[in-house]
């Protein structure tokens, strides 16, 4: 996964902090947020690493339905496995 990809997945997961009281707007916040991070996900992961478009696709979802929950997961022991899958220990070296 590519470090910018992860850098993407945390801040839009951190911007739920903000909507998680406002239940009303989940209806225009959970594809915004899956499209935010399937997008580009999917880009860099095509161009940049020369993924194939299947697995391409398949991170790209993945990190997109991530973002989607309605809820901050970062903190979360699950955050914490899917961003160093995501290669986020890579730059603490």
């Amino acid at each position: 996964m590519h470090p910018v990809c992860a850098a993407l997945l945390v801040t839009v997961d951190t911007l739920w902090n903000l909507a998680d009281w406002a239940v009303i707007t989940w209806w225009v916040t959970i594809p915004l947020s899956f499209v935010s991070v399937f997008v580009p996900t999917l880009w860099l992961q095509r161009r940049l690493r020369g993924d194939r478009w299947s697995v391409a696709l398949a991170k790209g979802v993945v990190m997109g339905l991530v973002a989607a929950v309605p809820t901050s997961l970062t903190g979360t022991p699950v955050g914490m496995a899917l961003l160093a899958w995501a290669g986020v220990d890579r730059w603490r070296r």
